[in-house]
């Protein structure tokens, strides 16, 4: 009690002992009182933003705040023989590479699956942090990031660096997961499927591809691979492919990755994985069991989208359409609107990842 006392007299004790403040000492004081009073103001505003802003934005980076979420962060030690064994069903796992700002074609995509009722052997590999732990906090174990990560922040253009480096990483993908004794089929995400594609793909062969060519062929055309074009190599979609874990399988995806390295990104000759992809094919031809997917059920965009008297001619015959011949984000969600194949508007809840 009496140190009470005494802790509540001391202010006034010491009042005695001060100077008595002059006018001119007063103003000063209240002067830089307000100084400091605005300068804290805008510090403070300062730091707020910087938290409120720049932070939230850096984390994104890695991976939506999983830094604050430690539940997602064991994703980062996921393998690819562990996703894989999780997800394949019969033998067969279906996968697709994805970067954050194609999460709607993913979506999209994933919705055509499910109504065809193979979704559950999905394999989504991330090609950044923020896909990895969105994906698997929707639904868990059905994403694998496969280290290194690319620069994946934005949506790369067609015949760019970044386009490049994110395609290149497929064979890889595929030859381990061919590895590990699995079927494997790889799609883009710009696609849909109108129908299952499975009872198409018959007998035994190693690979199965789709043309990328525009031109109509007669319905019932060869299965073999197509003779060169103008450019001395065939025009196979590298988009769609199925492959059995085989011998003859693995060596094509060993000569893509040959291909690709041999012909690298340069400003001069903006290459990408495509044309690899059918070096690939034609240098192994002779040692391995390909098949062509019929075009009347796989076209490419550039029949499916711009040639409707065919698309009346076939009606009924479609199974899986490749948005393609056409570049840049809003270019394909606004041509999957006019041929009503944007699904995730008004399905998103038959998505297994739900309304992103």
């Amino acid at each position: 009690m009496s140190s009470f006392l005494h802790q509540r007299s001391l202010p006034s004790t010491l009042s005695y002992f001060r100077e008595p403040s002059s006018p001119r000492s007063s103003a000063l004081a209240q002067k830089h009182s307000s100084i400091f009073g605005r300068a804290g103001l805008l510090v403070l505003l300062a730091v707020l933003v910087v938290l409120g802003v720049f932070m939230p934005w850096s984390e994104m980076r890695e991976g939506a705040f999983w830094s604050t979420r430690p539940a997602l962060t064991k994703w980062r030690d996921y393998t690819l023989a562990q996703a894989v064994s999780v997800v394949a069903k019969n033998g067969t796992v279906i996968v697709c590479a994805v970067s954050q700002p194609y999460l709607p074609f993913l979506n999209n995509w994933l919705i055509s699956i499910a109504r065809q009722k193979h979704h559950e052997k999905v394999l989504v590999i991330a090609e950044d942090y923020a896909t990895l732990y969105k994906v698997n906090e929707r639904w868990p174990g059905h994403a694998v990031l496969v280290p290194p990560a690319p620069d994946a922040q934005t949506a790369h253009k067609f015949g760019s660096q970044g386009f490049f480096n994110f395609t290149s990483r497929r064979p890889r993908h595929l030859l381990d997961i061919l590895e590990l004794g699995y079927n494997v089929m790889y799609n883009d995400v710009d696609m849909v499927w109108l129908a299952d594609p499975f009872p198409y793909l018959e007998g035994k062969h190693d690979v199965y591809f789709t043309d990328d060519m525009a031109a109509p062929k007669p319905l019932d055309h060869s299965h073999d691979l197509p003779p060169p074009g103008k450019k001395g190599r065939t025009y196979i979609c590298s988009c769609m492919i199925f492959l059995r874990p085989t011998v003859g399988a693995k060596l094509v995806m060993k000569k893509w990755i040959e291909e690709l390295q041999a012909q690298p990104w340069t400003k001069a000759k903006k290459a990408n994985d495509q044309p690899a992809f059918n070096w690939a094919l034609m240098k192994t031809s002779g040692q391995v069991d390909l098949y062509l997917l019929p075009q009347k059920a796989f076209p490419t965009g550039g029949l499916y989208f711009k040639n409707q008297t065919w698309v009346q001619e076939t009606k009924g015959m479609h199974v899986i359409i490749h948005n393609n011949y056409i570049t840049g984000f809003e270019k394909k969600i606004k041509r999957f609107k006019d041929f009503r194949l944007w699904l995730v508007d008004d399905s998103a809840n038959e998505s297994p990842l739900g309304r992103l």
